[in-house]
């Protein structure tokens, strides 16, 4: 049978509520949404083409600039599938340090998923506070790293550069602020009137459709799927984690989690700076032949990385999964599909926070 529509109406692929290029084709009958189609391909980068035939040490730079928003998580997915090639281990300090930073970039995406939603659905008040927060915690990674988005900190068998303990009670007090903002803008996003109309059984998507759509991260932990990688990497499971899962399945739920998963983040790096153990930053070793299928829980979800190497440690091949992908289809064909306004649209997309720079790479 086939479908009527009365307008076929296309959303971008520049927008003012998108951080990066996407298009959104909607189907409506009235002002509600019939069918989605996402048209990407507007800020291709060719990088894993541009990997191939480079030494781990060039390549290490290119794939944390897969993504800007979550570059840590590349660069130690990355290093950590050359370990597993390699046979090499990293030093018991530096795997502390690794989760740390891997925890400080996870709360500044989450900050910023939040505000691009919050903009999004028009409390620009709220949205410009997590941006300032944002700021704050992107400062404690410089302080950690040397550097506030491209970080380059992960290494084979350790890390660039160790945690002199002043620096270490500086990012324990940065966290202590952003503990008590962070909790304060979560009570503002789950009491506001405004935001309960424009998120509350909005974009839901349930948790037999999040399963046959292989969503991952938030958006599947929003709809009751308790996945996260984190469960399974040895520092994680040294330190303890619980993953935060709602049951609502909706746009409220999906930035619920994100403020959730800020809190639990900062808990983890509690820990792992309690249980700093003095001793070397990097335990050596030589990136060697082999190929691996190696993945991580990224701020998104599951971001898998397939390396092959040569003797020398050159990448004779690499091939990159992003979270993204999974759900951008998850949101155009599961969650969109049935909303009662055009402007639920954007905001259900924001919602499951897609970064187009990875899925484009």
């Amino acid at each position: 049978m086939r479908r009527i529509v009365d307008v076929s109406i296309p959303l971008g692929p520049i927008h003012p509520c998108f951080k990066e290029p996407a298009r959104i084709k909607c189907e409506t009958s009235g002002e509600r949404v019939l069918a989605v189609e996402v048209e990407l391909g507007y800020m291709k980068k060719g990088i894993e083409r541009i990997m191939r035939g480079r030494p781990w040490q060039e390549v290490m730079f290119l794939a944390e600039r897969v993504c800007g928003i979550c570059s840590v998580i590349h660069n130690m997915v990355f290093i950590e599938g050359m370990e597993a090639i390699s046979g090499i281990s990293p030093a018991p300090r530096a795997a502390l340090l690794r989760v740390v930073a891997n925890e400080l970039d996870r709360i500044q995406s989450h900050l910023l998923a939040n505000f691009s939603y919050c903009y999004t659905i028009e409390h620009e008040t709220l949205a410009m506070y997590l941006l300032d927060l944002r700021e704050q915690v992107m400062d404690l990674l410089e302080r950690l790293t040397g550097a506030r988005v491209t970080c380059a900190y992960i290494v084979p068998g350790g890390v660039r550069f160790d945690l002199r303990d002043e620096d270490a009670a500086l990012i324990r007090a940065g966290l202590a602020e952003v503990t008590r903002a962070s909790a304060r803008y979560t009570r503002i996003f789950e009491t506001g009137p405004l935001i309960g109309l424009r998120s509350r059984g909005v974009g839901i998507l349930t948790a037999k459709a999040a399963r046959e759509s292989h969503a991952v991260g938030p958006t599947a932990r929003g709809s009751g799927i308790s996945e996260d990688l984190r469960l399974r990497h040895p520092t994680y499971q040294q330190i303890g984690f619980s993953p935060v899962v709602r049951s609502e399945g909706d746009c409220f739920a999906r930035v619920m989690v994100r403020f959730q998963e800020v809190q639990e983040s900062i808990g983890i790096i509690g820990r792992c700076l309690d249980a700093l153990v003095q001793g070397p930053i990097r335990a050596g070793g030589v990136c060697g032949a082999g190929k691996v299928s190696y993945s991580g829980e990224a701020p998104r979800g599951e971001l898998s990385y397939l390396i092959t190497t040569d003797e020398a440690g050159r990448v004779i091949d690499i091939a990159i999964q992003t979270p993204s992908i999974m759900n951008i289809e998850v949101c155009a064909h599961r969650m969109i599909p049935g909303v009662t306004s055009l402007a639920d649209v954007t905001a259900t997309f924001v919602s499951a926070d897609p970064c187009i720079a990875c899925t484009e790479r």
